[in-house]
């Protein structure tokens, strides 16, 4: 697709032509088969912490956002996937080199014609979104959306890091839960249910908390 028609279908919202450009979910699912998967939250938290070595110790890693990496220590250094809901500069998408891009937002007006077309990228259904906000309640966060999306495949084992659903805030900003439109108790208590019937999932403590 051109950046004409790219740009032309990102403004007149025609979701099935930018759908077009994203591979089917049973690419996904076959590449996450039997994988040890680790999900990198952005918590202030995880930065107090050395698991570093275990993120890098995954098969496969994936990273939200612009993916703030204070230190190898804590956060190790793979980025094999990226699950994205904002613009991405480039400094932080040379810094990243992520192998797959993961279009997770509704707001299609920020998805830019260089990451709809990477290698391997992935639109988010906008049907998915708006069940997944039918059922918290209130917009779901990046990194919900990556866990849900995640675990539909019949990979081994999924790990998430940095999650302790903004009890540390955010390495990414300075807002409060009250000031972000997530119900991040309702994501939590979703993942607490999840992990004790689903032995895939896992969180890992964080510095001063575990959720």
């Amino acid at each position: 697709m051109t950046p004409l028609r790219f740009y032309a279908a990102r403004t007149l919202r025609n979701e099935p032509m930018l759908r077009s450009l994203s591979v089917p979910l049973s690419e996904l699912v076959a590449q996450l088969g039997g994988k040890r998967v680790a999900l990198v939250g952005n918590a202030r938290s995880l930065a107090e912490g050395t698991q570093g070595a275990q993120i890098d110790a995954a098969d496969l890693v994936v990273r939200i956002n612009r993916a703030p990496m204070p230190a190898p220590e804590s956060h190790g250094t793979r980025t094999d996937w990226l699950a994205l809901a904002v613009r991405l500069p480039q400094a932080d998408r040379a810094r990243l080199a992520p192998g797959r891009i993961l279009w997770m937002s509704p707001k299609r007006k920020r998805l830019d014609w260089r990451s709809a077309h990477s290698p391997g990228f992935y639109l988010f259904p906008l049907d998915d979104y708006q069940a997944l906000e039918h059922e918290l309640g209130a917009p779901p966060s990046t990194g919900f959306m990556a866990i849900r999306l995640l675990l539909e495949a019949p990979l081994a084992t999924l790990t998430l890091y940095g999650f302790d659903f903004f009890a540390s805030r955010s390495l990414s900003g300075s807002r409060s839960a009250e000031q972000v439109p997530h119900d991040f108790a309702a994501e939590a208590a979703w993942v607490e249910d999840r992990a004790a019937r689903d032995p895939r999932l896992r969180v890992a403590p964080s510095a001063g908390r575990v959720s």
